[in-house]
Protein backbone atom coordinates (compact mmCIF):
# COMPACT_ATOMS: atom_id res chain seq x y z
CA UNK A 1 0.00 0.00 0.00
CA UNK A 2 1.06 3.62 -1.26
CA UNK A 3 0.15 6.73 0.95
CA UNK A 4 0.68 10.42 0.34
CA UNK A 5 -0.22 13.49 1.58
CA UNK A 6 -1.34 15.55 -1.01
CA UNK A 7 -2.83 19.38 -0.76
CA UNK A 8 -4.88 19.77 2.58
CA UNK A 9 -6.05 15.85 2.64
CA UNK A 10 -4.99 13.87 5.52
CA UNK A 11 -4.78 10.92 4.01
CA UNK A 12 -4.83 9.01 0.59
CA UNK A 13 -4.20 5.13 0.66
CA UNK A 14 -3.51 3.17 -2.43
CA UNK A 15 -3.38 -0.52 -3.10
CA UNK A 16 -3.65 -3.05 -5.69
CA UNK A 17 -5.76 -5.96 -4.23
CA UNK A 18 -4.38 -9.36 -3.93
CA UNK A 19 -7.48 -11.29 -5.19
CA UNK A 20 -8.52 -9.18 -8.08
CA UNK A 21 -5.60 -7.15 -9.13
CA UNK A 22 -7.61 -4.05 -9.18
CA UNK A 23 -6.24 -0.53 -7.50
CA UNK A 24 -8.59 0.79 -5.25
CA UNK A 25 -8.20 4.01 -3.45
CA UNK A 26 -9.77 5.55 -0.14
CA UNK A 27 -9.20 9.63 0.23
CA UNK A 28 -9.54 10.98 4.11
CA UNK A 29 -9.83 15.04 3.93
CA UNK A 30 -10.88 15.59 7.05
CA UNK A 31 -11.63 13.92 10.44
CA UNK A 32 -12.02 17.42 12.76
CA UNK A 33 -15.73 16.84 13.05
CA UNK A 34 -15.58 13.04 13.25
CA UNK A 35 -14.64 10.02 12.01
CA UNK A 36 -14.83 10.57 7.57
CA UNK A 37 -17.66 9.21 5.93
CA UNK A 38 -18.32 8.74 2.22
CA UNK A 39 -19.81 6.74 -0.42
CA UNK A 40 -17.23 3.73 -2.81
CA UNK A 41 -17.52 4.66 -6.21
CA UNK A 42 -16.86 1.93 -8.81
CA UNK A 43 -16.02 2.86 -12.30
CA UNK A 44 -13.81 3.23 -14.94
CA UNK A 45 -11.33 5.79 -15.43
CA UNK A 46 -8.51 6.48 -18.28
CA UNK A 47 -5.79 6.55 -15.74
CA UNK A 48 -4.67 6.01 -12.04
CA UNK A 49 -4.06 9.72 -12.26
CA UNK A 50 -8.01 10.58 -13.11
CA UNK A 51 -9.03 8.49 -10.24
CA UNK A 52 -6.79 9.97 -7.79
CA UNK A 53 -7.90 13.16 -8.92
CA UNK A 54 -11.71 12.28 -8.46
CA UNK A 55 -11.24 10.68 -5.30
CA UNK A 56 -9.78 13.74 -4.25
CA UNK A 57 -12.34 16.55 -5.46
CA UNK A 58 -14.97 14.16 -4.12
CA UNK A 59 -13.57 13.66 -0.31
CA UNK A 60 -13.36 17.77 0.04
CA UNK A 61 -16.89 18.14 -1.27
CA UNK A 62 -17.58 15.56 1.08
CA UNK A 63 -16.25 17.20 4.38
CA UNK A 64 -17.86 20.35 3.28
CA UNK A 65 -21.58 18.58 2.76
CA UNK A 66 -20.99 17.07 6.35
CA UNK A 67 -19.71 20.56 8.03
CA UNK A 68 -22.47 22.74 6.12
CA UNK A 69 -25.78 20.10 7.17
CA UNK A 70 -23.75 20.23 10.87
CA UNK A 71 -22.97 16.75 11.47
CA UNK A 72 -20.41 15.32 13.62
CA UNK A 73 -18.87 13.33 10.88
CA UNK A 74 -15.73 14.31 8.45
CA UNK A 75 -15.33 13.97 4.96
CA UNK A 76 -13.51 10.64 2.52
CA UNK A 77 -14.35 8.85 -0.22
CA UNK A 78 -13.26 6.11 -2.07
CA UNK A 79 -13.39 4.20 -5.54
CA UNK A 80 -12.58 1.21 -7.55
CA UNK A 81 -10.85 1.77 -10.13
CA UNK A 82 -11.60 -0.13 -13.06
CA UNK A 83 -9.41 0.12 -16.93
CA UNK A 84 -11.34 1.42 -19.81
CA UNK A 85 -13.79 -1.22 -21.42
CA UNK A 86 -13.23 -3.39 -18.05
CA UNK A 87 -16.47 -5.45 -17.01
CA UNK A 88 -16.49 -7.65 -14.23
CA UNK A 89 -17.78 -10.93 -13.40
CA UNK A 90 -19.83 -11.45 -10.27
CA UNK A 91 -16.96 -13.41 -9.12
CA UNK A 92 -14.39 -10.56 -9.92
CA UNK A 93 -16.73 -8.22 -8.57
CA UNK A 94 -16.59 -10.42 -4.89
CA UNK A 95 -13.08 -10.45 -5.14
CA UNK A 96 -12.52 -6.69 -6.04
CA UNK A 97 -15.23 -6.07 -2.97
CA UNK A 98 -13.51 -8.16 -0.58
CA UNK A 99 -9.76 -6.07 -1.30
CA UNK A 100 -11.55 -3.02 -0.57
CA UNK A 101 -12.55 -4.22 2.33
CA UNK A 102 -8.97 -4.97 3.30
CA UNK A 103 -8.11 -1.70 2.85
CA UNK A 104 -11.30 0.05 4.71
CA UNK A 105 -10.68 -1.99 7.45
CA UNK A 106 -6.58 -1.00 7.67
CA UNK A 107 -7.63 2.34 8.50
CA UNK A 108 -8.78 1.78 12.11
CA UNK A 109 -12.48 3.56 11.57
CA UNK A 110 -10.96 6.95 10.16
CA UNK A 111 -13.13 6.23 7.24
CA UNK A 112 -16.85 4.97 6.95
CA UNK A 113 -18.07 3.59 4.24
CA UNK A 114 -21.22 3.76 1.90
CA UNK A 115 -22.77 3.33 -1.97
CA UNK A 116 -21.86 5.50 -4.39
CA UNK A 117 -21.87 5.33 -8.33
CA UNK A 118 -21.81 2.03 -9.33
CA UNK A 119 -22.45 0.32 -6.22
CA UNK A 120 -25.20 -0.58 -3.84
CA UNK A 121 -26.33 -1.73 -0.84
CA UNK A 122 -25.49 -5.48 -2.26
CA UNK A 123 -22.07 -4.26 -2.67
CA UNK A 124 -22.14 -3.22 1.18
CA UNK A 125 -22.74 -6.33 2.30
CA UNK A 126 -19.56 -7.47 0.71
CA UNK A 127 -18.01 -5.30 1.93
CA UNK A 128 -19.06 -5.90 5.23
CA UNK A 129 -17.67 -9.25 5.07
CA UNK A 130 -14.35 -7.64 6.07
CA UNK A 131 -14.76 -4.55 8.01
CA UNK A 132 -17.56 -3.08 10.15
CA UNK A 133 -16.99 -0.15 8.85
CA UNK A 134 -19.81 0.02 6.45
CA UNK A 135 -23.61 2.20 6.17
CA UNK A 136 -26.40 1.10 4.23
CA UNK A 137 -26.41 -2.46 3.62
CA UNK A 138 -29.74 -3.72 2.55
CA UNK A 139 -32.95 -3.78 4.89
CA UNK A 140 -32.68 -7.68 4.73
CA UNK A 141 -29.94 -7.53 6.47
CA UNK A 142 -30.54 -4.50 9.06
CA UNK A 143 -29.61 -1.66 7.21
CA UNK A 144 -31.12 0.95 5.50
CA UNK A 145 -30.80 0.35 1.51
CA UNK A 146 -30.42 2.44 -0.35
CA UNK A 147 -29.79 6.47 0.77
CA UNK A 148 -31.21 7.64 -3.06
CA UNK A 149 -34.70 8.53 -1.98
CA UNK A 150 -33.27 10.26 0.99
CA UNK A 151 -30.85 12.14 -1.07
CA UNK A 152 -33.64 13.19 -3.55
CA UNK A 153 -36.02 14.50 -0.54
CA UNK A 154 -33.19 16.60 0.35
CA UNK A 155 -32.50 18.30 -3.31
CA UNK A 156 -36.59 18.86 -3.34
CA UNK A 157 -36.15 21.04 0.20
CA UNK A 158 -33.06 22.35 -1.62
CA UNK A 159 -35.20 23.31 -4.38
CA UNK A 160 -38.08 24.86 -2.14
CA UNK A 161 -36.11 27.03 -0.35
CA UNK A 162 -34.30 28.71 -3.46
CA UNK A 163 -37.32 28.65 -5.42
CA UNK A 164 -39.15 30.90 -2.40
CA UNK A 165 -35.69 33.02 -2.40
CA UNK A 166 -35.98 33.31 -6.62
CA UNK A 167 -39.31 33.37 -7.37
CA UNK A 168 -41.10 34.39 -3.95
CA UNK A 169 -42.90 31.62 -3.37
CA UNK A 170 -42.17 28.16 -2.46
CA UNK A 171 -45.31 26.79 -4.93
CA UNK A 172 -43.59 24.26 -7.51
CA UNK A 173 -46.87 24.22 -9.54
CA UNK A 174 -46.47 25.08 -13.31
CA UNK A 175 -42.77 25.23 -12.63
CA UNK A 176 -40.70 23.73 -15.34
CA UNK A 177 -37.88 21.92 -13.97
CA UNK A 178 -35.46 19.93 -16.32
CA UNK A 179 -34.19 17.33 -14.68
CA UNK A 180 -30.29 15.92 -16.24
CA UNK A 181 -29.86 12.73 -15.35
CA UNK A 182 -32.64 10.25 -14.97
CA UNK A 183 -30.95 7.68 -12.54
CA UNK A 184 -30.80 6.65 -9.24
CA UNK A 185 -31.67 9.91 -7.61
CA UNK A 186 -33.17 11.96 -10.84
CA UNK A 187 -36.04 9.09 -10.73
CA UNK A 188 -37.37 9.69 -7.44
CA UNK A 189 -36.91 13.73 -7.81
CA UNK A 190 -38.50 13.85 -10.67
CA UNK A 191 -41.45 12.10 -9.32
CA UNK A 192 -41.49 14.49 -6.12
CA UNK A 193 -41.49 17.34 -8.31
CA UNK A 194 -44.21 15.88 -10.97
CA UNK A 195 -46.36 15.37 -7.42
CA UNK A 196 -45.74 19.22 -6.39
CA UNK A 197 -47.14 19.96 -9.58
CA UNK A 198 -44.17 20.84 -11.60
CA UNK A 199 -43.74 20.99 -15.65
CA UNK A 200 -41.01 17.92 -15.08
CA UNK A 201 -38.56 17.59 -18.29
CA UNK A 202 -35.56 14.73 -17.84
CA UNK A 203 -32.76 14.10 -19.91
CA UNK A 204 -30.39 11.09 -19.60
CA UNK A 205 -27.93 9.57 -22.16
CA UNK A 206 -29.60 6.40 -21.71
CA UNK A 207 -32.04 6.08 -24.77
CA UNK A 208 -34.27 3.92 -23.02
CA UNK A 209 -35.04 6.63 -20.67
CA UNK A 210 -36.94 8.13 -23.10
CA UNK A 211 -39.70 6.19 -23.64
CA UNK A 212 -39.86 5.35 -19.43
CA UNK A 213 -39.79 9.76 -19.26
CA UNK A 214 -43.11 9.49 -22.43
CA UNK A 215 -44.82 6.80 -20.17
CA UNK A 216 -44.17 8.99 -17.13
CA UNK A 217 -45.76 11.77 -18.56
CA UNK A 218 -42.19 13.81 -18.66
CA UNK A 219 -41.42 16.47 -21.18
CA UNK A 220 -37.76 15.34 -22.80
CA UNK A 221 -34.92 17.40 -23.52
CA UNK A 222 -31.84 15.58 -25.49
CA UNK A 223 -28.63 15.34 -22.79
CA UNK A 224 -26.77 18.18 -25.03
CA UNK A 225 -29.41 20.26 -25.02
CA UNK A 226 -31.05 19.72 -21.14
CA UNK A 227 -28.73 22.99 -19.40
CA UNK A 228 -30.02 25.31 -22.03
CA UNK A 229 -33.81 24.29 -21.97
CA UNK A 230 -36.12 26.97 -21.25
CA UNK A 231 -37.17 26.01 -17.99
CA UNK A 232 -37.34 27.56 -14.13
CA UNK A 233 -35.17 25.20 -12.65
CA UNK A 234 -32.13 23.80 -14.38
CA UNK A 235 -31.64 20.38 -11.87
CA UNK A 236 -27.76 18.99 -12.74
CA UNK A 237 -28.28 14.82 -11.61
CA UNK A 238 -25.75 12.97 -13.22
CA UNK A 239 -22.19 13.56 -14.03
CA UNK A 240 -19.83 16.79 -12.69
CA UNK A 241 -17.95 19.47 -14.46
CA UNK A 242 -20.88 20.41 -16.68
CA UNK A 243 -21.09 24.23 -15.44
CA UNK A 244 -18.31 26.96 -17.16
CA UNK A 245 -18.49 30.31 -16.80
CA UNK A 246 -19.98 30.17 -20.33
CA UNK A 247 -22.28 27.17 -20.65
CA UNK A 248 -25.66 28.17 -21.81
CA UNK A 249 -28.40 28.46 -19.18
CA UNK A 250 -31.53 29.73 -19.61
CA UNK A 251 -33.12 29.06 -16.26
CA UNK A 252 -32.07 31.65 -13.79
CA UNK A 253 -31.74 28.87 -11.04
CA UNK A 254 -29.58 25.82 -10.75
CA UNK A 255 -30.45 22.94 -7.77
CA UNK A 256 -29.21 19.85 -7.96
CA UNK A 257 -27.08 16.59 -6.35
CA UNK A 258 -24.40 15.79 -8.81
CA UNK A 259 -21.39 15.73 -7.43
CA UNK A 260 -18.90 18.48 -8.59
CA UNK A 261 -20.77 20.39 -11.15
CA UNK A 262 -18.74 23.38 -11.75
CA UNK A 263 -15.58 23.51 -13.93
CA UNK A 264 -13.74 26.04 -11.00
CA UNK A 265 -15.07 27.69 -8.10
CA UNK A 266 -14.75 30.91 -10.10
CA UNK A 267 -18.14 29.74 -12.07
CA UNK A 268 -20.24 30.65 -8.87
CA UNK A 269 -19.07 34.30 -9.46
CA UNK A 270 -19.47 33.94 -13.48
CA UNK A 271 -23.32 32.43 -12.77
CA UNK A 272 -23.87 35.17 -10.35
CA UNK A 273 -22.82 37.77 -12.93
CA UNK A 274 -25.38 36.21 -15.53
CA UNK A 275 -28.41 35.95 -12.88
CA UNK A 276 -27.94 32.43 -11.94
CA UNK A 277 -28.43 31.51 -8.50
CA UNK A 278 -26.50 28.50 -8.12
CA UNK A 279 -27.08 26.06 -4.96
CA UNK A 280 -23.74 24.18 -4.11
CA UNK A 281 -23.90 20.81 -5.30
CA UNK A 282 -22.55 19.45 -1.67
CA UNK A 283 -25.39 21.24 -0.26
CA UNK A 284 -28.05 20.28 -2.23
CA UNK A 285 -27.28 16.99 -2.05
CA UNK A 286 -26.97 16.00 1.64
CA UNK A 287 -29.81 14.14 2.08
CA UNK A 288 -28.22 10.94 1.86
CA UNK A 289 -25.62 11.10 4.09
CA UNK A 290 -27.74 13.26 6.71
CA UNK A 291 -30.50 10.33 6.54
CA UNK A 292 -27.36 7.44 7.15
CA UNK A 293 -25.97 9.45 10.04
CA UNK A 294 -29.54 9.71 11.35
CA UNK A 295 -30.57 6.28 11.26
CA UNK A 296 -26.99 4.19 11.77
CA UNK A 297 -25.50 6.36 13.85
CA UNK A 298 -27.99 7.93 16.40
CA UNK A 299 -30.39 5.20 15.94
CA UNK A 300 -33.35 7.70 14.98
CA UNK A 301 -36.34 6.51 13.23
CA UNK A 302 -37.41 7.04 9.65
CA UNK A 303 -39.79 9.89 10.78
CA UNK A 304 -37.35 11.93 12.64
CA UNK A 305 -34.08 11.06 9.87
CA UNK A 306 -36.90 12.44 7.62
CA UNK A 307 -37.18 15.55 9.07
CA UNK A 308 -33.19 16.51 9.49
CA UNK A 309 -32.94 15.72 5.88
CA UNK A 310 -36.26 18.46 5.26
CA UNK A 311 -33.48 20.63 7.21
CA UNK A 312 -31.61 21.10 4.18
CA UNK A 313 -34.18 23.43 3.01
CA UNK A 314 -33.19 26.09 6.29
CA UNK A 315 -29.48 25.76 5.31
CA UNK A 316 -30.37 27.05 1.96
CA UNK A 317 -32.49 29.47 2.74
CA UNK A 318 -29.99 30.77 5.02
CA UNK A 319 -26.93 30.30 2.56
CA UNK A 320 -29.19 32.25 0.03
CA UNK A 321 -30.01 35.45 2.56
CA UNK A 322 -26.78 35.83 3.81
CA UNK A 323 -25.15 36.04 -0.02
CA UNK A 324 -27.83 38.61 -0.67
CA UNK A 325 -26.97 40.62 2.40
CA UNK A 326 -23.10 40.39 2.16
CA UNK A 327 -23.24 40.47 -1.94
CA UNK A 328 -21.67 37.64 -2.31
CA UNK A 329 -22.31 34.17 -3.86
CA UNK A 330 -23.91 30.75 -1.93
CA UNK A 331 -21.13 29.34 -2.94
CA UNK A 332 -18.71 31.64 -0.62
CA UNK A 333 -21.42 31.34 1.96
CA UNK A 334 -20.92 27.47 1.52
CA UNK A 335 -17.32 27.30 1.98
CA UNK A 336 -17.27 30.00 5.47
CA UNK A 337 -19.81 28.04 7.07
CA UNK A 338 -17.45 24.96 6.36
CA UNK A 339 -14.49 26.55 7.69
CA UNK A 340 -16.46 28.04 10.66
CA UNK A 341 -17.43 24.28 11.57
CA UNK A 342 -14.44 22.16 10.38
CA UNK A 343 -12.37 25.05 12.90
CA UNK A 344 -15.07 24.92 15.66
CA UNK A 345 -15.77 28.61 15.42
CA UNK A 346 -19.96 28.38 15.21
CA UNK A 347 -21.41 31.22 13.63
CA UNK A 348 -23.27 33.49 15.83
CA UNK A 349 -27.04 33.31 16.21
CA UNK A 350 -29.30 36.17 13.70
Amino acid sequence: MTERLPWDHERLAVRRGRRSGVTTMVAIHSTALGPAAGGCRMRQYPSLDEAERDVLRLSAAMSAKCAVAGLAIGGAKSVIVLEPGQRLTPAERRAVLLDHAELIESLDGAYLAGPDVGTGPEDMLVLREGTRHVFCLPESAGGIGSSSGPTADGVLAALRAAVTAVFGAADLARRRVVVAGFGAVGRPLALGLAEAGADVVVSDVDPRAREDARWLGYGWAEPGEALAHPADVVVPAAVGGVLAADTPLAAPLVVGPANNQLVSDDVADALAARGVTWVPDYVASAGGVVYTVAREIEGLDHAAAAARVAGIGDVVSRLLSDSAEHGTTPLAEAAALTRRRISGVRPTAG
